[in-house]
């Protein structure tokens, strides 16, 4: 296998096991509300659930600026290593949780603690991994290379719902409930390990060799983030909020909303999830093909103008509670995540030096993620409840959407000054 091959594999490896796992937390949240927590309000209990996911997000920034100072200061390679085996021992954990009928209180609070470790793991490993893809493409596939991160992150989702359901299909209602659902969250332990054997066989970035060569590795990466690049930081959590949010409104908070809100099968529920992440699957390469060879930052802003356009849309079609105008709703939906989502791997990376790149990368979509997209599930359960609408879950892709825009435009306006410059400076030379 060739170095890029192994990268590839390793990078979307890693990613694909993070979002297997959530795709199995999305898939057996009614479940898992069910055996941590005690019988009585189902709809508490299911806040409840989506606010232990949402707590592992608070961790992810430590994550961040923790795997960050190892990937900045002492190589892309070992931090990376490191990350992986910390999702895969937290995610088999999971599958061998007492439940609450056992050991009480501790249920949820063990849940709790094994939700935390995954953070800091997962703010280790998703803007890693990505700088990793990035500094090892050419110029002229780089946003190719990049949009594999998001990719492998819908193959894991797609993969975590699939085995969900073959084992659901094939065990009784009363084996899956008892055990059944334990299963796919052992087997990515088993995951995490091919993906820690083909990383202790990579080499390192070639960006950051170049850097450690010539002497300019930071020696305190998280201070010189914050320091130097706190309005980069800034710029890729606000490009990055037109990802985090409606992507997961879409594949985590979207499944449970139609069997507990909407009174959908979960079959149905589980068709349509999986018809969505083969639709994003499909547009998410035709989306970095265009930003390879056309212009990237005009593509975003048609895309997140269609997201203000179709948010009402989105849930109006989803108020008619059939089949198909919920398949419309959410194909359609899927389709403008996806396209925005491929380019922005390469476009956030792009903001930061090489110096301080992994840290700065890994605090813009991790904090995007611990303080919008993680909380979103929680958030918007909250609203419909409270309200009895459900187009909170429009306005908050509206708002997320417009923010992203505006960041699109100061995107372009710096490239734009940028090349001024420099054509400035050939003249003046």
């Amino acid at each position: 296998m060739s170095q890029m091959k192994k990268v590839v594999a390793s990078t979307m490896l890693g990613n694909g096991l993070e979002w297997y796992d959530y795709a199995l937390y999305g898939t057996f949240t009614a479940l898992i509300s069910k055996h941590f927590f005690p019988a009585g309000d189902d709809a508490v209990a299911l806040i409840a659930t989506f606010g232990i996911f949402a707590i592992g997000f608070l961790m992810r920034p430590l994550g961040a600026m923790m795997f960050g100072y190892i990937g900045d200061k002492y190589g892309r390679k070992n931090a990376l290593s490191l990350s992986i085996l910390m999702m895969a021992i937290p995610t088999a954990c999971i599958g061998l949780l007492p439940t609450y009928s056992m050991i009480g209180i501790y249920a949820p609070i063990l849940l709790t603690l094994i939700r935390l470790v995954q953070g800091v793991a997962i703010g280790g490993e998703f803007g890693g991994s990505i700088v990793y893809l990035v500094e090892h493409a050419k110029p002229a596939n780089k946003n190719r290379v990049g949009s594999l991160s998001m990719i492998s992150m819908l193959i894991g989702l797609f993969f975590g719902t699939m085995i969900s359901a073959v084992l659901a299909k094939i065990m009784s209602p009363e084996d899956f409930d008892m055990y059944g659902w334990r299963i796919p969250f052992i087997l990515g332990f088993f995951i995490g390990l091919v993906g820690l054997y083909i990383r202790t066989k990579l080499n390192e970035s070639p960006v950051f060799i170049e850097a450690q060569e010539a002497g300019h590795v930071s020696e305190s990466p998280i201070s010189e983030t914050f320091k130097n690049n706190y309005k980069e930081v800034l710029l890729g959590v606000g490009l990055y909020l037109a990802v985090t949010i409606p992507f997961y409104i879409q594949t985590v908070f979207m499944p449970s909303f139609m069997v507990k809100f909407m009174h959908f099968s979960s079959a149905d529920a589980l068709t349509i999830y999986l018809i969505v992440l083969g639709v994003m699957m499909i547009c998410a390469p035709i989306s970095a093909i265009l930003c390879d060879t056309k212009n990237r930052e005009r593509l975003m802003k048609i895309v997140t103008v269609g997201y203000l356009l179709f948010a009402i849309p989105y849930v109006y079609l989803l108020n008619y509670q059939t089949f198909t105008f919920a398949l419309i709703s959410q194909v359609v939906f899927a389709s403008i995540i996806a396209f925005y989502i491929a380019p922005i791997p390469t476009l956030v990376t792009e903001l930061f030096p090489a110096r301080t790149r992994y840290t700065g990368m890994s605090l813009s979509c991790n904090l995007a993620a611990a303080i919008f997209g993680g909380t979103s599930p929680m958030l918007i359960t909250a609203l419909i409840t409270g309200t009895g609408s459900n187009y909170p879950i429009a306005i908050y892709v509206m708002i997320a959407a417009f923010v992203s825009l505006l960041c699109v435009w100061e995107v372009k306006r710096r490239r734009d000054s940028n090349r001024l410059y420099l054509i400035a400076g050939a003249k003046h030379d």
